[in-house]
Protein backbone atom coordinates (compact mmCIF):
# COMPACT_ATOMS: atom_id res chain seq x y z
CA UNK A 1 0.00 0.00 0.00
CA UNK A 2 1.05 3.34 -0.50
CA UNK A 3 2.16 5.44 2.52
CA UNK A 4 0.96 8.75 0.57
CA UNK A 5 -2.32 10.64 2.36
CA UNK A 6 -3.53 14.09 2.62
CA UNK A 7 -1.46 17.12 2.81
CA UNK A 8 -0.54 18.51 6.20
CA UNK A 9 -2.56 21.91 6.22
CA UNK A 10 -4.87 21.34 3.91
CA UNK A 11 -5.43 19.48 0.39
CA UNK A 12 -3.70 22.29 -2.13
CA UNK A 13 -0.25 22.44 0.22
CA UNK A 14 2.54 22.13 -2.48
CA UNK A 15 5.72 20.32 -1.33
CA UNK A 16 8.95 22.73 -1.29
CA UNK A 17 11.67 19.92 -0.73
CA UNK A 18 13.79 22.86 0.36
CA UNK A 19 14.25 23.67 -3.44
CA UNK A 20 15.97 27.42 -4.35
CA UNK A 21 13.55 28.75 -5.96
CA UNK A 22 10.78 26.85 -4.55
CA UNK A 23 8.67 24.83 -6.09
CA UNK A 24 4.32 25.31 -7.35
CA UNK A 25 2.48 22.82 -6.80
CA UNK A 26 1.96 21.05 -9.97
CA UNK A 27 -0.48 20.78 -12.59
CA UNK A 28 -1.67 17.26 -14.41
CA UNK A 29 1.10 17.18 -17.47
CA UNK A 30 -0.29 17.30 -21.06
CA UNK A 31 0.82 13.81 -22.26
CA UNK A 32 3.14 14.54 -24.91
CA UNK A 33 4.96 16.76 -22.00
CA UNK A 34 8.51 16.28 -22.83
CA UNK A 35 9.93 17.86 -19.38
CA UNK A 36 7.89 15.11 -17.17
CA UNK A 37 10.02 12.63 -16.25
CA UNK A 38 9.80 8.88 -17.20
CA UNK A 39 8.27 8.04 -13.81
CA UNK A 40 4.82 7.25 -12.10
CA UNK A 41 4.78 9.98 -10.63
CA UNK A 42 1.64 12.30 -10.70
CA UNK A 43 0.90 15.53 -9.60
CA UNK A 44 -1.36 16.26 -6.49
CA UNK A 45 -4.25 17.39 -7.93
CA UNK A 46 -6.32 20.37 -5.92
CA UNK A 47 -9.69 20.06 -4.96
CA UNK A 48 -12.41 21.79 -6.27
CA UNK A 49 -13.43 25.22 -4.48
CA UNK A 50 -17.42 24.82 -3.54
CA UNK A 51 -17.57 28.71 -5.88
CA UNK A 52 -16.16 26.75 -9.22
CA UNK A 53 -18.40 23.45 -7.54
CA UNK A 54 -21.87 25.40 -7.29
CA UNK A 55 -23.53 25.47 -10.82
CA UNK A 56 -24.41 28.84 -12.78
CA UNK A 57 -28.33 29.96 -12.61
CA UNK A 58 -29.61 30.26 -16.01
CA UNK A 59 -30.73 33.68 -17.15
CA UNK A 60 -32.81 32.29 -20.17
CA UNK A 61 -34.52 29.24 -21.28
CA UNK A 62 -31.63 28.20 -23.90
CA UNK A 63 -30.75 24.58 -25.56
CA UNK A 64 -27.84 23.24 -23.54
CA UNK A 65 -24.87 22.94 -25.52
CA UNK A 66 -23.00 19.66 -25.19
CA UNK A 67 -20.13 19.64 -23.24
CA UNK A 68 -16.85 19.79 -24.59
CA UNK A 69 -14.79 17.03 -22.78
CA UNK A 70 -10.94 17.16 -22.99
CA UNK A 71 -9.35 14.70 -25.31
CA UNK A 72 -8.04 11.99 -23.74
CA UNK A 73 -5.12 10.13 -23.72
CA UNK A 74 -5.16 7.20 -26.88
CA UNK A 75 -5.69 3.83 -24.90
CA UNK A 76 -7.80 5.52 -21.83
CA UNK A 77 -9.96 3.60 -20.39
CA UNK A 78 -9.17 0.38 -21.69
CA UNK A 79 -9.27 -2.61 -18.98
CA UNK A 80 -5.96 -4.13 -18.32
CA UNK A 81 -5.97 -8.20 -16.84
CA UNK A 82 -9.98 -7.63 -15.83
CA UNK A 83 -8.94 -4.99 -13.12
CA UNK A 84 -6.79 -2.54 -13.97
CA UNK A 85 -8.59 0.51 -15.90
CA UNK A 86 -5.94 3.40 -17.81
CA UNK A 87 -7.03 6.57 -17.43
CA UNK A 88 -4.13 9.24 -18.32
CA UNK A 89 -0.48 9.01 -18.87
CA UNK A 90 1.69 10.09 -16.67
CA UNK A 91 4.99 9.89 -18.78
CA UNK A 92 7.52 7.67 -20.64
CA UNK A 93 11.08 6.52 -20.97
CA UNK A 94 12.86 4.07 -23.61
CA UNK A 95 11.14 0.97 -21.87
CA UNK A 96 8.02 2.08 -21.22
CA UNK A 97 4.75 4.48 -20.81
CA UNK A 98 3.47 4.85 -17.77
CA UNK A 99 -0.53 5.16 -16.66
CA UNK A 100 -2.24 6.89 -13.80
CA UNK A 101 -5.11 3.60 -13.56
CA UNK A 102 -7.62 2.64 -11.31
CA UNK A 103 -7.90 -1.26 -9.82
CA UNK A 104 -11.57 -1.67 -9.92
CA UNK A 105 -11.13 -4.56 -8.01
CA UNK A 106 -10.26 -2.83 -4.57
CA UNK A 107 -11.07 0.99 -5.75
CA UNK A 108 -7.40 2.32 -5.64
CA UNK A 109 -5.45 4.51 -8.10
CA UNK A 110 -1.84 2.79 -9.10
CA UNK A 111 0.57 3.64 -11.79
CA UNK A 112 0.84 1.06 -14.47
CA UNK A 113 4.32 1.07 -16.50
CA UNK A 114 3.05 -0.65 -20.30
CA UNK A 115 5.90 -1.97 -22.06
CA UNK A 116 7.13 0.00 -25.11
CA UNK A 117 9.26 -1.96 -27.31
CA UNK A 118 9.28 -0.84 -31.65
CA UNK A 119 8.02 -3.95 -33.46
CA UNK A 120 11.32 -3.74 -35.63
CA UNK A 121 13.38 -5.05 -32.93
CA UNK A 122 15.04 -8.09 -33.08
CA UNK A 123 13.05 -10.70 -31.23
CA UNK A 124 16.23 -11.22 -28.92
CA UNK A 125 15.95 -7.49 -28.03
CA UNK A 126 12.27 -7.83 -27.51
CA UNK A 127 12.78 -10.71 -25.25
CA UNK A 128 15.25 -8.85 -23.34
CA UNK A 129 13.40 -6.01 -22.82
CA UNK A 130 10.33 -7.73 -21.60
CA UNK A 131 12.60 -10.08 -19.71
CA UNK A 132 14.10 -6.63 -17.77
CA UNK A 133 10.80 -5.39 -17.31
CA UNK A 134 9.61 -8.31 -15.36
CA UNK A 135 13.51 -8.08 -13.22
CA UNK A 136 12.03 -4.65 -12.52
CA UNK A 137 8.76 -5.73 -10.89
CA UNK A 138 10.95 -9.10 -9.31
CA UNK A 139 14.03 -6.22 -7.85
CA UNK A 140 11.29 -4.12 -6.20
CA UNK A 141 8.86 -6.58 -5.11
CA UNK A 142 12.01 -8.25 -3.12
CA UNK A 143 12.63 -5.35 -1.10
CA UNK A 144 10.69 -3.97 2.05
CA UNK A 145 11.73 -0.33 2.07
CA UNK A 146 9.71 2.69 2.70
CA UNK A 147 12.00 4.25 0.01
CA UNK A 148 11.66 1.61 -2.37
CA UNK A 149 8.13 1.53 -4.49
CA UNK A 150 5.89 -1.14 -4.15
CA UNK A 151 4.85 -3.31 -6.79
CA UNK A 152 1.44 -4.57 -6.56
CA UNK A 153 1.01 -6.74 -9.38
CA UNK A 154 2.82 -8.10 -12.95
CA UNK A 155 -0.47 -8.29 -15.63
CA UNK A 156 0.80 -10.52 -18.78
CA UNK A 157 -1.31 -8.94 -22.04
CA UNK A 158 -0.06 -10.33 -25.19
CA UNK A 159 2.85 -12.32 -23.52
CA UNK A 160 4.00 -8.41 -22.57
CA UNK A 161 4.79 -7.70 -18.67
CA UNK A 162 2.50 -4.63 -17.32
CA UNK A 163 3.85 -3.73 -13.77
CA UNK A 164 1.70 -2.75 -11.26
CA UNK A 165 2.98 -0.12 -9.30
CA UNK A 166 1.77 2.63 -5.83
CA UNK A 167 1.09 6.08 -7.60
CA UNK A 168 3.26 8.21 -5.98
CA UNK A 169 2.03 12.07 -5.98
CA UNK A 170 4.24 14.21 -6.51
CA UNK A 171 7.18 14.84 -8.77
CA UNK A 172 11.17 13.42 -9.78
CA UNK A 173 14.23 14.85 -8.50
CA UNK A 174 15.21 15.73 -11.97
CA UNK A 175 11.79 17.59 -13.09
CA UNK A 176 12.27 19.65 -9.57
CA UNK A 177 15.96 20.32 -10.33
CA UNK A 178 14.80 22.02 -13.80
CA UNK A 179 13.64 24.91 -11.45
CA UNK A 180 16.90 25.13 -9.20
CA UNK A 181 18.93 23.67 -6.68
CA UNK A 182 18.46 22.06 -3.13
CA UNK A 183 20.20 23.31 -0.12
CA UNK A 184 22.72 20.74 1.58
CA UNK A 185 20.23 19.98 4.14
CA UNK A 186 17.40 18.92 2.22
CA UNK A 187 19.93 17.58 -0.30
CA UNK A 188 21.61 15.10 2.78
CA UNK A 189 17.66 14.26 3.47
CA UNK A 190 16.95 12.92 0.40
CA UNK A 191 20.09 11.31 0.04
CA UNK A 192 20.03 9.38 2.98
CA UNK A 193 16.57 7.98 2.20
CA UNK A 194 18.02 6.63 -1.49
CA UNK A 195 21.30 5.60 0.53
CA UNK A 196 18.71 3.54 2.66
CA UNK A 197 17.26 1.86 -0.25
CA UNK A 198 20.63 1.05 -1.90
CA UNK A 199 21.43 -0.74 1.67
CA UNK A 200 18.47 -3.03 1.33
CA UNK A 201 18.73 -3.71 -2.33
CA UNK A 202 22.57 -4.11 -1.72
CA UNK A 203 21.27 -6.71 1.41
CA UNK A 204 19.42 -8.59 -1.15
CA UNK A 205 21.80 -8.86 -3.70
CA UNK A 206 20.46 -6.12 -5.97
CA UNK A 207 22.83 -3.35 -7.80
CA UNK A 208 20.20 -0.78 -9.45
CA UNK A 209 22.42 0.53 -11.72
CA UNK A 210 20.95 3.55 -12.55
CA UNK A 211 20.71 5.76 -9.70
CA UNK A 212 19.97 9.22 -10.78
CA UNK A 213 17.86 12.44 -10.51
CA UNK A 214 14.81 11.26 -12.60
CA UNK A 215 14.69 7.64 -10.89
CA UNK A 216 14.31 9.93 -7.72
CA UNK A 217 10.72 10.70 -6.74
CA UNK A 218 9.40 13.54 -4.26
CA UNK A 219 6.63 12.67 -2.97
CA UNK A 220 4.25 14.41 -0.31
CA UNK A 221 4.95 14.26 3.68
CA UNK A 222 8.72 14.57 2.83
CA UNK A 223 8.70 10.78 1.10
CA UNK A 224 11.29 9.82 -0.79
CA UNK A 225 11.56 7.00 -3.47
CA UNK A 226 13.69 5.11 -5.45
CA UNK A 227 12.23 3.29 -8.90
CA UNK A 228 12.86 1.84 -12.03
CA UNK A 229 14.89 -1.11 -11.66
CA UNK A 230 14.51 -2.21 -15.01
CA UNK A 231 18.22 -2.48 -15.34
CA UNK A 232 18.94 -3.74 -11.72
CA UNK A 233 21.25 -6.71 -11.56
CA UNK A 234 20.47 -9.68 -9.70
CA UNK A 235 22.81 -11.51 -7.94
CA UNK A 236 22.57 -15.23 -9.42
CA UNK A 237 20.85 -13.86 -12.70
CA UNK A 238 22.40 -13.96 -16.32
CA UNK A 239 23.30 -10.26 -17.56
CA UNK A 240 20.91 -9.43 -20.00
CA UNK A 241 23.42 -6.23 -21.42
CA UNK A 242 25.03 -7.37 -24.42
CA UNK A 243 28.88 -8.16 -25.06
CA UNK A 244 30.81 -5.18 -24.74
CA UNK A 245 28.10 -3.01 -24.11
CA UNK A 246 26.38 -1.42 -21.22
CA UNK A 247 23.02 0.35 -20.38
CA UNK A 248 21.88 3.52 -17.80
CA UNK A 249 22.76 6.92 -18.11
CA UNK A 250 26.38 8.32 -18.84
CA UNK A 251 26.86 10.74 -16.66
CA UNK A 252 26.09 9.15 -13.75
CA UNK A 253 27.81 5.49 -14.25
CA UNK A 254 30.68 4.75 -12.33
CA UNK A 255 34.17 4.72 -13.80
CA UNK A 256 34.45 0.67 -13.50
CA UNK A 257 30.97 0.20 -15.64
CA UNK A 258 32.63 2.66 -18.36
CA UNK A 259 35.83 0.04 -18.74
CA UNK A 260 33.21 -3.37 -18.46
CA UNK A 261 34.77 -3.70 -14.92
CA UNK A 262 32.24 -6.38 -12.77
CA UNK A 263 30.41 -3.28 -10.76
CA UNK A 264 29.58 -3.63 -6.44
CA UNK A 265 27.45 -1.58 -4.02
CA UNK A 266 30.24 1.25 -4.13
CA UNK A 267 29.20 1.51 -8.00
CA UNK A 268 25.65 2.68 -7.24
CA UNK A 269 27.08 5.24 -4.51
CA UNK A 270 29.13 6.46 -7.14
CA UNK A 271 26.14 7.70 -8.99
CA UNK A 272 24.59 9.01 -5.19
CA UNK A 273 27.37 10.85 -5.34
CA UNK A 274 26.87 12.45 -9.03
CA UNK A 275 23.00 13.15 -7.77
CA UNK A 276 24.33 14.79 -4.72
CA UNK A 277 26.44 17.15 -6.65
CA UNK A 278 23.90 17.77 -9.38
CA UNK A 279 21.22 18.40 -6.77
CA UNK A 280 23.14 21.00 -4.86
CA UNK A 281 25.62 22.59 -7.55
CA UNK A 282 22.71 22.60 -10.18
CA UNK A 283 24.99 20.69 -12.80
CA UNK A 284 26.23 16.93 -13.21
CA UNK A 285 29.98 17.53 -12.75
CA UNK A 286 30.60 14.94 -16.08
CA UNK A 287 28.12 16.01 -18.53
CA UNK A 288 29.52 16.87 -21.70
CA UNK A 289 27.88 17.20 -25.17
CA UNK A 290 28.01 13.95 -26.35
CA UNK A 291 28.19 10.20 -24.65
CA UNK A 292 31.69 8.97 -25.72
CA UNK A 293 32.87 12.89 -24.36
CA UNK A 294 30.80 12.17 -21.16
CA UNK A 295 32.52 8.92 -20.70
CA UNK A 296 35.49 10.51 -21.14
CA UNK A 297 34.89 12.29 -18.58
CA UNK A 298 33.86 9.93 -16.02
CA UNK A 299 37.01 8.10 -16.67
CA UNK A 300 39.39 11.04 -16.65
CA UNK A 301 37.85 14.07 -15.62
CA UNK A 302 38.29 15.80 -11.28
CA UNK A 303 35.19 17.68 -10.82
CA UNK A 304 35.82 21.23 -9.97
CA UNK A 305 34.87 20.92 -5.51
CA UNK A 306 31.64 21.83 -4.54
CA UNK A 307 30.82 25.23 -3.94
CA UNK A 308 27.67 24.87 -2.25
CA UNK A 309 27.99 21.79 -0.67
CA UNK A 310 30.43 22.25 2.54
CA UNK A 311 31.83 20.22 5.71
CA UNK A 312 30.17 16.67 5.78
CA UNK A 313 28.48 16.88 2.70
CA UNK A 314 31.25 18.01 0.79
CA UNK A 315 33.35 15.22 2.17
CA UNK A 316 30.49 12.44 1.25
CA UNK A 317 30.48 13.69 -2.41
CA UNK A 318 34.12 13.95 -2.82
CA UNK A 319 34.73 10.58 -1.23
CA UNK A 320 32.02 8.86 -3.51
CA UNK A 321 33.80 10.66 -6.65
CA UNK A 322 36.70 8.94 -6.45
CA UNK A 323 37.86 6.99 -9.30
CA UNK A 324 38.41 3.71 -7.45
CA UNK A 325 36.01 1.98 -6.14
CA UNK A 326 38.08 0.65 -2.96
CA UNK A 327 38.56 4.46 -2.14
CA UNK A 328 35.27 5.48 -1.69
CA UNK A 329 33.52 5.27 1.81
CA UNK A 330 30.73 2.33 2.55
CA UNK A 331 27.89 3.08 2.98
CA UNK A 332 27.67 3.12 6.89
CA UNK A 333 30.23 5.79 6.62
CA UNK A 334 28.30 7.94 3.39
CA UNK A 335 25.46 7.82 6.08
CA UNK A 336 27.02 9.49 8.70
CA UNK A 337 28.38 12.23 7.16
CA UNK A 338 25.00 13.00 5.51
CA UNK A 339 23.13 12.56 8.90
CA UNK A 340 25.65 15.71 10.22
CA UNK A 341 24.53 17.76 7.04
CA UNK A 342 20.76 16.46 7.13
CA UNK A 343 20.62 16.96 11.34
CA UNK A 344 22.88 19.66 12.16
CA UNK A 345 23.46 20.76 15.85
CA UNK A 346 21.02 24.01 16.72
CA UNK A 347 22.58 27.06 16.70
CA UNK A 348 22.26 29.82 19.20
CA UNK A 349 19.76 32.00 18.48
CA UNK A 350 21.28 35.47 17.15
CA UNK A 351 20.21 38.80 17.52
CA UNK A 352 19.79 41.42 14.61
CA UNK A 353 20.47 45.25 15.02
CA UNK A 354 16.98 47.51 14.06
CA UNK A 355 16.39 50.91 14.08
CA UNK A 356 13.78 50.06 17.50
CA UNK A 357 17.27 47.60 18.87
CA UNK A 358 18.10 44.61 18.68
CA UNK A 359 15.29 41.68 18.11
CA UNK A 360 16.39 37.82 18.68
CA UNK A 361 15.94 36.09 15.76
CA UNK A 362 15.07 32.13 15.51
CA UNK A 363 17.69 30.33 13.51
CA UNK A 364 16.57 29.41 10.56
CA UNK A 365 15.03 32.55 8.96
CA UNK A 366 14.26 32.74 4.98
CA UNK A 367 13.75 35.44 2.91
CA UNK A 368 10.47 35.89 0.86
CA UNK A 369 9.94 33.23 -1.98
CA UNK A 370 11.36 35.39 -4.66
CA UNK A 371 14.24 37.03 -3.48
CA UNK A 372 17.23 36.22 -5.59
CA UNK A 373 16.87 32.45 -4.83
CA UNK A 374 19.28 29.90 -6.40
CA UNK A 375 22.40 31.80 -6.31
CA UNK A 376 24.01 29.79 -3.62
CA UNK A 377 24.53 30.26 0.22
CA UNK A 378 26.67 33.52 0.26
CA UNK A 379 23.99 35.37 -2.03
CA UNK A 380 21.15 34.13 -0.33
CA UNK A 381 22.61 35.23 3.37
CA UNK A 382 23.59 38.71 1.91
CA UNK A 383 19.96 38.98 0.77
CA UNK A 384 18.79 37.95 4.24
CA UNK A 385 21.21 40.92 5.60
CA UNK A 386 19.60 43.89 3.20
CA UNK A 387 16.30 42.06 3.87
CA UNK A 388 16.68 42.53 8.00
CA UNK A 389 18.67 45.18 8.43
CA UNK A 390 16.19 48.14 8.44
CA UNK A 391 18.77 51.06 8.70
CA UNK A 392 20.74 50.61 6.23
CA UNK A 393 19.43 48.19 2.93
CA UNK A 394 21.28 49.68 0.39
CA UNK A 395 25.09 50.37 0.24
CA UNK A 396 25.83 52.63 -2.70
CA UNK A 397 23.74 52.60 -5.97
CA UNK A 398 23.70 48.70 -6.09
CA UNK A 399 21.63 46.42 -3.96
CA UNK A 400 23.39 45.07 -0.86
CA UNK A 401 25.16 41.79 -1.63
CA UNK A 402 26.52 43.34 -5.26
CA UNK A 403 29.87 44.52 -6.06
CA UNK A 404 31.48 45.97 -8.94
CA UNK A 405 33.99 43.98 -10.84
CA UNK A 406 37.15 45.62 -13.15
CA UNK A 407 37.48 42.71 -15.56
CA UNK A 408 40.57 44.64 -17.27
CA UNK A 409 42.02 46.36 -20.37
CA UNK A 410 41.80 43.39 -22.65
CA UNK A 411 37.52 42.99 -21.97
CA UNK A 412 37.27 46.39 -21.35
CA UNK A 413 34.44 46.85 -18.80
CA UNK A 414 33.22 46.60 -15.58
CA UNK A 415 30.22 44.83 -14.54
CA UNK A 416 27.98 45.02 -11.28
CA UNK A 417 27.60 41.53 -9.70
CA UNK A 418 25.78 39.67 -6.92
CA UNK A 419 28.15 38.23 -4.29
CA UNK A 420 28.90 34.29 -4.91
CA UNK A 421 28.84 34.74 -8.70
CA UNK A 422 32.03 33.22 -9.99
CA UNK A 423 34.36 33.80 -12.91
CA UNK A 424 34.15 30.14 -15.66
CA UNK A 425 37.67 29.16 -16.68
CA UNK A 426 38.33 30.72 -20.20
CA UNK A 427 38.28 28.19 -23.32
CA UNK A 428 41.76 27.19 -24.17
CA UNK A 429 42.00 29.61 -27.39
CA UNK A 430 40.72 32.62 -25.72
CA UNK A 431 42.57 35.90 -26.13
CA UNK A 432 41.56 37.58 -22.87
CA UNK A 433 38.87 39.75 -24.26
CA UNK A 434 36.05 37.72 -22.84
CA UNK A 435 35.05 37.15 -19.19
CA UNK A 436 31.91 35.17 -17.98
CA UNK A 437 30.67 34.67 -14.33
CA UNK A 438 27.87 32.38 -13.04
CA UNK A 439 25.98 31.65 -10.04
CA UNK A 440 26.67 28.63 -8.06
CA UNK A 441 23.39 26.52 -9.51
CA UNK A 442 24.92 27.15 -12.81
CA UNK A 443 21.09 28.61 -13.72
CA UNK A 444 22.39 32.01 -15.16
CA UNK A 445 25.53 33.39 -16.42
CA UNK A 446 27.00 36.60 -17.89
CA UNK A 447 29.49 36.68 -20.41
CA UNK A 448 30.97 40.39 -21.15
CA UNK A 449 32.74 40.32 -24.96
CA UNK A 450 35.06 43.15 -26.73
CA UNK A 451 35.98 42.56 -30.64
CA UNK A 452 39.07 44.81 -31.14
CA UNK A 453 39.00 47.42 -34.32
CA UNK A 454 42.54 47.44 -34.73
CA UNK A 455 42.79 43.13 -34.82
CA UNK A 456 39.56 43.46 -37.65
CA UNK A 457 42.01 42.96 -40.62
CA UNK A 458 38.85 42.04 -42.82
CA UNK A 459 36.78 44.29 -41.45
CA UNK A 460 33.94 41.85 -40.00
CA UNK A 461 33.06 44.48 -37.52
CA UNK A 462 30.20 47.03 -39.01
CA UNK A 463 29.94 50.34 -37.96
CA UNK A 464 26.44 50.15 -35.81
CA UNK A 465 25.38 47.79 -33.37
CA UNK A 466 22.56 47.08 -35.17
CA UNK A 467 24.34 45.16 -38.02
CA UNK A 468 26.66 43.05 -35.60
CA UNK A 469 22.60 41.83 -33.87
CA UNK A 470 21.48 41.01 -37.11
CA UNK A 471 24.46 38.88 -38.03
CA UNK A 472 24.44 36.81 -35.09
CA UNK A 473 20.69 36.49 -35.49
CA UNK A 474 21.12 34.96 -38.81
CA UNK A 475 24.15 33.04 -37.98
CA UNK A 476 22.10 31.64 -34.62
CA UNK A 477 19.22 31.12 -36.99
CA UNK A 478 21.17 29.02 -39.41
CA UNK A 479 21.84 26.58 -36.31
CA UNK A 480 25.09 27.21 -34.86
CA UNK A 481 26.14 25.38 -31.89
CA UNK A 482 28.52 27.35 -31.07
CA UNK A 483 26.65 30.03 -28.28
CA UNK A 484 25.30 26.59 -26.91
CA UNK A 485 21.99 27.16 -28.34
CA UNK A 486 20.16 24.55 -29.65
CA UNK A 487 18.95 24.20 -33.14
CA UNK A 488 15.54 22.98 -32.72
CA UNK A 489 13.44 23.76 -32.08
CA UNK A 490 14.57 27.21 -33.49
CA UNK A 491 14.95 30.00 -31.81
CA UNK A 492 13.03 32.55 -31.28
CA UNK A 493 13.98 36.16 -31.25
CA UNK A 494 14.31 39.52 -33.21
CA UNK A 495 16.58 42.49 -32.86
CA UNK A 496 16.42 45.83 -32.56
CA UNK A 497 17.80 49.17 -31.71
CA UNK A 498 18.26 50.66 -28.04
CA UNK A 499 20.76 53.02 -26.41
CA UNK A 500 23.80 52.76 -24.41
CA UNK A 501 24.19 56.38 -22.21
CA UNK A 502 22.28 57.59 -25.25
CA UNK A 503 24.39 57.02 -28.08
CA UNK A 504 22.92 53.82 -30.43
CA UNK A 505 23.03 50.46 -29.21
CA UNK A 506 21.06 46.88 -29.98
CA UNK A 507 19.48 44.17 -28.03
CA UNK A 508 18.25 40.98 -28.65
CA UNK A 509 15.80 38.55 -26.46
CA UNK A 510 16.49 34.68 -28.00
CA UNK A 511 14.77 32.06 -26.79
CA UNK A 512 15.52 28.61 -27.17
CA UNK A 513 15.18 24.62 -25.84
CA UNK A 514 18.11 22.82 -24.87
CA UNK A 515 19.46 19.89 -26.56
CA UNK A 516 19.61 17.73 -23.90
CA UNK A 517 17.87 14.86 -24.73
CA UNK A 518 17.51 13.67 -21.01
CA UNK A 519 16.61 16.58 -19.36
CA UNK A 520 15.62 19.34 -21.96
CA UNK A 521 14.48 23.13 -20.68
CA UNK A 522 13.85 26.02 -22.24
CA UNK A 523 15.95 29.22 -22.39
CA UNK A 524 16.47 33.12 -22.69
CA UNK A 525 19.50 34.24 -23.83
CA UNK A 526 19.39 38.22 -23.78
CA UNK A 527 22.68 39.95 -25.64
CA UNK A 528 23.38 43.70 -25.86
CA UNK A 529 25.60 45.65 -28.34
CA UNK A 530 27.68 48.49 -28.36
CA UNK A 531 30.24 49.82 -30.86
CA UNK A 532 32.75 52.44 -29.14
CA UNK A 533 33.92 56.00 -31.14
CA UNK A 534 37.05 54.14 -31.90
CA UNK A 535 35.32 50.70 -33.38
CA UNK A 536 35.51 48.54 -30.59
CA UNK A 537 32.47 46.44 -30.69
CA UNK A 538 31.26 45.43 -27.02
CA UNK A 539 28.79 42.59 -26.18
CA UNK A 540 27.20 41.83 -23.15
CA UNK A 541 25.05 38.08 -22.88
CA UNK A 542 22.75 36.87 -20.21
CA UNK A 543 21.59 33.51 -20.45
CA UNK A 544 19.20 32.47 -17.85
CA UNK A 545 15.98 30.29 -17.74
CA UNK A 546 13.09 30.54 -19.82
CA UNK A 547 11.03 29.47 -17.37
CA UNK A 548 10.04 28.64 -13.46
CA UNK A 549 10.05 30.61 -10.54
CA UNK A 550 13.86 31.88 -11.39
CA UNK A 551 12.87 33.29 -14.32
CA UNK A 552 11.47 37.06 -12.67
CA UNK A 553 14.74 36.97 -10.50
CA UNK A 554 17.03 36.42 -13.63
CA UNK A 555 15.35 38.82 -15.63
CA UNK A 556 15.93 41.38 -12.54
CA UNK A 557 19.53 40.65 -11.98
CA UNK A 558 20.01 41.01 -15.87
CA UNK A 559 18.86 44.55 -15.57
CA UNK A 560 21.34 45.37 -12.93
CA UNK A 561 23.80 44.26 -14.83
CA UNK A 562 22.52 45.93 -17.88
CA UNK A 563 22.16 49.02 -15.76
CA UNK A 564 25.66 49.17 -14.29
CA UNK A 565 27.56 48.26 -17.44
CA UNK A 566 30.28 50.28 -17.64
CA UNK A 567 31.80 50.64 -20.73
CA UNK A 568 35.32 52.60 -20.20
CA UNK A 569 36.48 53.69 -23.92
CA UNK A 570 32.82 54.98 -24.78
Amino acid sequence: MSSNGGARYGADEPTSFGLQPPNPPAATPHPDNPYLAPTQVVPPQPAASAASAAPAAPVAPAVPAAPVAPAADPGAGRLIAGRYRLIAKLGHGGMGTVWRAKDETVDREVAVKEPRVPDHLPERERANAFERMRREARAAARLDHPAVVNVHDVAVVDGQPWIVMELVRGRSLGAALQEGTLDAREAARIGLEVLGALEAAHAAGILHRDVKPDNVLLGRHDRVVLTDFGIAQIEGETNLTDTGGFVGSPEYIAPERVLGQRPGAASDLWSLGVVLYAATEGVSPFRRSNTPATLQSVLNATPAPPATARGPLAEAINGLLQKDPARRPHAAQVRALLEATANPPEPAPTQVATLAGPVPQAPGIRVGRKTLLGLGAVVVAAAVAGYLVLADPFAGPLPDGWKTRDLGDKVGVSLALPDGFRELPPAEDSDGTVATYADPSGLLSITADRDLKKDDADGEIPGRALDQAYADWDTLKDGEYGWNIAAEPAPKGEPKETTYHGAKAAENTISYTTDDSDNPSKREYRIYYYVAANGDLYRLSIDGPGEGHFVDDSREIARIVLDNWDIKSR
